[in-house]
C-alpha cells in the first residue's frame, strides 16, 4: 500500500477551514494545539494521527473521509467507493441479491420522476 500525499490531505483540511471561514488560530484554538501545528499538517509537512483527523472533522463539520479521498457527502457519487467496497466484502449470492434490490428502488424512483 502506497504512503498518502499529506500535502493533498493538507489542502483538503485548509479548504475545509476556509469554508468554515476559520483562521488557522481558529483551527488550532479548538484543537488545542498551535498554530504552526496546523500550518505544517496544511502543507504536508506533518499529519494528523486518526484522533486528530477525527477531531477536524468534527469541528470543521466534515466527513472524515473528504481529507483521506475526496469525498464529500454535498459530492453527487460520494457514495459510489464505499458502496462499491462494501459489495465486493459479500459473496456472490448476496451481491445478486443487493443487485436486485438496487434494481428495484431505481425503477421505482424511475417511475416517480415520470410522474412529477
Amino acid at each position: 500500500m502506497s504512503e498518502p500525499d499529506y500535502s493533498i490531505i493538507g489542502n483538503r483540511i485548509k479548504k475545509a477551514r476556509l469554508n468554515k471561514n476559520y483562521t488557522q488560530q481558529d483551527l488550532s484554538e479548538k484543537m488545542g494545539v498551535s498554530i504552526a501545528y496546523i500550518s505544517k499538517i496544511e502543507k504536508g509537512v506533518n499529519h494528523f494521527n486518526i484522533q486528530r483527523l477525527t477531531q477536524a472533522s468534527q469541528i470543521l463539520e466534515v466527513p472524515e473521509g473528504y481529507f483521506l479521498d475526496g469525498t464529500s457527502i454535498n459530492s453527487k457519487n460520494y457514495l459510489d467507493k464505499e458502496l462499491h467496497n462494501l459489495i465486493k466484502k459479500c459473496s456472490p449470492e448476496n451481491q445478486k441479491i443487493i443487485y436486485e434490490i438496487v434494481k428495484i428502488i431505481a425503477k421505482s424512483e424511475d417511475n416517480l420522476n415520470k410522474t412529477n
